[in-house]
C-alpha cells in the first residue's frame, strides 16, 4: 500500500516546461511514475514529453484523472499555484518551491481549510514509495521498498537515512519530506497516522529538527495514543547557535523554546526510541523492531 502516492498515482506537473520541471518529470517518468499531464500558463495545447499542457490545473484534472501535482513555480507564485490545485480538488499537491512568502503560506492554510487536499511542503523534497512512485526531486539511487516509514524535516538527512535502512535489510515503504518552513501542509503527526494505518509499514523513523513546534506535537500524540508500531526519532541541531537562522531551512531557535534538547526530551518522555547520532538511526530501529517481535 505505502502511503500518499502508489502506483496508482496519476500526477500533473505545475510547471513541467520549465528547466526544472523539465529535468524532475523525466525523472519521475522514468522511475515509473504516471505521469499525465502539465500545467504553464500560455502553454496550453501544447506538448512536453509528448504529454498535453493545459492552461490551469482544473482543466487538466477534468481531461486527464489526475489524482496528484507537483509543483515546479517560482516563489512569488507558487502560492496562487497551489491554492489553483486546492481548488481543483487534487487529493494529494506537493511544492518543493522554497522561500514561499510567509502572507502568502497564510492564504494556502486558509484554502487548504476543510478542504480535500493534503498539501506536502513547500521546501520540500516531496513523497516517494520506492517501486511504486515517484513525486519530488529526492534520489532514488539507495532506496528500496521495505518496511520502515520516514517523515522528515531534512531533506539531506533523508537520504542518509534511506541508504541506512537499505543497507540495513529494512528498506522503506515511504519517505515524506515536510518540509522545513514554518508554515506547511501535513506533518510529522498526520504522516505518523497514515503510517500507523499502513499494514507495510512496521516501524517509523521521524527526523526532525531546530525551530517549531513540529515535534512537541508529536510527543503530544504519542502520548495520548501509544504508538502499535516502534517510532525512532532523532532530531538535528543540538549544536544550533540560538537565534541565528541556519541554512536554507529556516530553522532557528529563539530563548525559552525550539531547542534540540527540549524537542528531544520531549519525544523520549512520549516513548519514542531517541537515536544519539544519525549514523546509528537505522541500527536504533532494527532493534526496536526486534524488541516488538520479542
Amino acid at each position: 500500500m505505502a502511503i500518499l502516492v502508489d502506483a496508482s498515482t496519476r500526477l500533473l506537473v505545475q510547471g513541467m516546461t520549465g528547466r526544472a520541471g523539465t529535468f524532475y518529470t523525466d525523472q519521475a517518468m522514468e522511475y515509473g511514475t504516471a505521469v499525465v499531464a502539465g500545467v504553464r500558463p500560455g502553454k496550453g495545447g501544447t506538448k512536453h514529453f509528448s504529454l498535453p499542457v493545459f492552461e490551469n490545473v482544473r482543466e487538466a484534472v477534468r481531461e486527464t484523472n489526475a489524482n496528484a501535482s507537483l509543483l515546479f513555480v517560482p516563489a512569488a507564485a507558487a502560492g496562487k499555484a497551489m491554492i489553483e490545485a486546492i481548488e481543483a480538488e487534487l487529493p494529494l499537491v506537493v511544492c518543493v518551491t522554497e522561500r514561499v512568502p510567509t502572507r502568502d503560506m497564510m492564504q494556502v492554510s486558509a484554502a487548504l481549510a476543510g478542504s480535500a487536499t493534503s498539501l506536502v511542503g513547500p521546501n520540500s523534497q516531496g513523497v516517494l514509495s520506492p517501486g511504486k512512485a515517484k513525486v519530488g526531486v529526492m534520489s532514488t539511487v539507495d532506496a528500496r521498498p521495505g518496511r520502515i516509514g520516514i517523515v522528515s524535516r531534512s531533506a539531506s538527512l533523508t537520504s542518509e537515512i534511506v541508504a541506512q535502512t537499505s543497507k540495513a535489510g529494512l528498506g522503506q515503504s515511504t519517505t515524506v519530506g515536510i518540509g522545513a518552513d514554518l508554515i506547511h501542509g501535513i506533518g510529522f503527526v498526520d504522516c505518523l497516522r497514515l503510517f500507523m494505518d499502513d499494514p507495510e509499514t512496521e516501524g517509523i523513523i521521524v527526523i526532525g529538527e531546530i525551530g517549531g513546534n513540529e515535534e512537541e506535537e508529536t510527543a503530544d500524540y504519542l502520548m495520548s495514543a501509544p504508538p502499535a508500531k516502534p517510532v525512532v526519532a532523532y532530531v538535528a541541531g543540538r549544536h544550533a547557535p540560538r537565534e541565528r537562522r541556519m541554512g536554507h531551512a529556516g530553522a532557528f531557535t529563539m530563548l525559552g523554546g525550539g531547542d534540540a534538547a527540549a524537542k528531544i526530551r520531549a519525544l523520549a518522555d512520549a516513548g519514542a526510541r531517541i537515536a544519539d547520532n544519525v549514523d546509528v538511526l537505522a541500527d536504533t530501529m532494527r532493534r526496536a523492531l526486534k524488541d516488538k517481535a520479542a
